[in-house]
């Protein structure tokens, strides 16, 4: 799996952004990626050293579908991944660098 395709986008939520004081970062990642493989493409892509990965799957939601007479259904299932780095790094995630 190619670095671009495990690291989706950065989940930008006012949790996350308190945890970025905490070298701590959020992005929302590939079902299929392992930590190892989340670690690698971090570190690849944003040129940082990695400490820790913690990883959660997040179900997906009911939702009633207008278009399908009212029917539910069910939204995709996700996989989120809390990155920590070595001290004194970062990442510019808003800015996208």
């Amino acid at each position: 799996m190619n670095i671009y395709d495990v690291v989706k986008r950065p989940l930008i939520t006012e949790k996350a952004a308190g945890a970025q004081a905490t070298q701590q970062y959020t992005f929302e990642v590939d079902r299929r990626a392992t930590k190892p493989m989340i670690r690698n493409a971090i570190e690849q892509l944003f040129r940082v050293k990695v400490l820790e990965v913690r990883t959660n799957t997040i179900a997906g939601k009911t939702k009633r579908n207008a278009r399908a007479r009212g029917r539910l259904t069910t939204q995709s299932d996700w996989k989120k991944a809390v990155v920590k780095l070595a001290a004194g790094q970062k990442i510019d995630v808003i800015e996208g660098a």
